[in-house]
């Protein structure tokens, strides 16, 4: 663990997992690599990756047909996350909206997760989609709709981040006090 860090994670442990999600270009996978390295044991999954396993017949994911094919992949990324917390603390890195997280959760075989939506202005994030490199995504108009549908969500507030100019590292401590606080915890109701 990190110096620093050993205050906050008071109430967080090995075998809790952390959602962090957003649209393209929110910062995910910074903070998920960032918080994911605060804690001795620990797993990240990648969401992406998970997408990325599909070889012929892939459909783009925000298309309506893909439907089927993401709730499948998604399924198969929560059962991975939630198979590893029984060794670590565990941080999911993926674009995972509210609509699906009953989803995720069902098939992590959890009765909880802390689950938290990155969502720095729409500006901010198409600027960051358009200027990254070495990354295979790029649609700025998707970006768009992606956004807005996060923004547009059925979800308790205390689920979002909406912190534009802050560090992921800055991001990291003000997620940290979250997740020890319970502030990103979610089940059923």
């Amino acid at each position: 663990m990190r110096p620093g860090f050993a205050q906050l994670h008071l109430n967080v442990a090995m075998g809790e997992l952390v959602v962090v999600t957003g649209p393209p270009g929110a910062g995910k996978s910074s903070v998920s690599e960032q918080l994911a390295t605060g804690f001795t044991p620990s797993a990240l999954v990648a969401g992406d990756v998970f997408f990325a396993m599909m070889k012929q017949g892939y459909i783009l994911p925000w298309l309506p047909p893909a439907r089927r094919q993401n709730s499948v992949i998604i399924e198969a990324a929560a059962a991975a996350a939630g198979r590893l917390t029984e060794l670590c603390f565990v941080v999911y890195d993926g674009v995972l909206g509210p609509w699906f997280l009953p989803t995720f959760l069902r098939a992590t075989g959890l009765s909880q997760v802390h689950y938290l939506i990155l969502l720095p202005p729409l500006e901010v994030c198409l600027e960051r989609v358009r200027t990254r490199v070495g990354h295979g995504f790029a649609d700025l108009s998707v970006t768009r709709d992606m956004y807005e549908q996060f923004r547009d969500a059925t979800i308790d507030t205390r689920h979002m981040i909406n912190e534009p100019d802050h560090h992921p590292a800055q991001l990291t401590e003000l997620i940290t006090r979250g997740l020890d606080d319970g502030r990103f915890r979610y089940s059923p109701s």
